[in-house]
């Protein structure tokens, strides 16, 4: 247990001293912006046209009011967190192939395993606050606005599906782990997330998106117009296409030859 507090202490450290995190901090900072911004487009659609923003557009979104905007921040976290997700697992694990620094972890006197655990570990914590950073940052814009319809029943349904809809996309950011480290690097697993995100579009347009874990995210956050419902074979896809990218990181790191 020791070993994999220190494991996981020098994971979190590396990712706290890394410009990564930063940079991945300031890219979904940017989508509760959006989303903010196109509620008070669609709040106040008189005062947008008159300033020259784009007021008629907008209204296609919907309404503004707190179960619109959760639904929004949900949608926001399913599909750009797929991307942002997939590129701190990249870097979480495929840094050690870029920085020619993976010789050294082999070298400590720890089993494999712990230091896979700790990566896996060091993921989900990054992947959590980065998506409670924009929760959070939504509703206090969304309190700025004054966007109508607050209530204590919305906000505990809104965060329970923010919630779900953050756990699946985390879910999904295991297969990428086991590309940074089949293909030594950042590249492989950042094409395998794009190809996913590609796929999941085309698969969910002629109606199988609950068959396919990347589209799965997406579809539960209500992007399809629908209310928020996981089926039972969807959540067994995601959590079969998880355990597997896990079962293949831990096979890669315990049995592939380091050389």
């Amino acid at each position: 247990m020791n070993n994999l507090l220190t494991a996981f202490w020098i994971e979190n450290l590396k990712v706290r001293k890394s410009k990564m995190i930063w940079i991945t901090l300031a890219a979904f900072t940017v989508a509760p912006l959006m989303g903010g911004f196109f509620m008070f487009i669609l709040k106040n659609p008189e005062l947008a046209e008159r300033s020259g923003l784009v007021g008629e557009k907008a209204q296609i979104l919907g309404e503004a009011n707190w179960p619109a905007y959760f639904s929004m921040l949900a949608q926001i976290i399913a599909v750009g967190g797929i991307l942002i997700f997939g590129f701190v697992t990249s870097w979480i694990f495929g840094r050690e192939y870029a920085d020619r620094t993976l010789k050294d972890l082999l070298a400590l006197p720890y089993h494999r395993s712990i230091i896979v655990i700790a990566k896996f570990l060091a993921v989900f914590i990054a992947t959590l606050l980065l998506s409670g950073h924009v929760i959070i940052l939504g509703i206090l814009i969304g309190f700025f606005i004054g966007l109508p319809g607050w209530s204590a029943n919305i906000l505990g349904n809104g965060l329970y599906v923010l919630l779900i809809t953050t756990l699946l996309t985390i879910a999904l950011s295991t297969p990428a782990a086991f590309f940074a480290c089949f293909g030594r690097g950042y590249l492989a697993p950042l094409g395998f997330v794009i190809f996913m995100v590609v796929v999941a579009q085309i698969i969910a347009a002629i109606g199988y998106g609950h068959y396919f874990p990347w589209a799965v995210p997406a579809l539960y956050s209500g992007v399809a117009g629908d209310e928020p419902v996981l089926p039972f074979g969807s959540l067994l896809v995601v959590l079969g296409t998880s355990l597997a990218g896990i079962a293949a990181t831990f096979g890669w790191w315990l049995w592939a030859d380091h050389q």
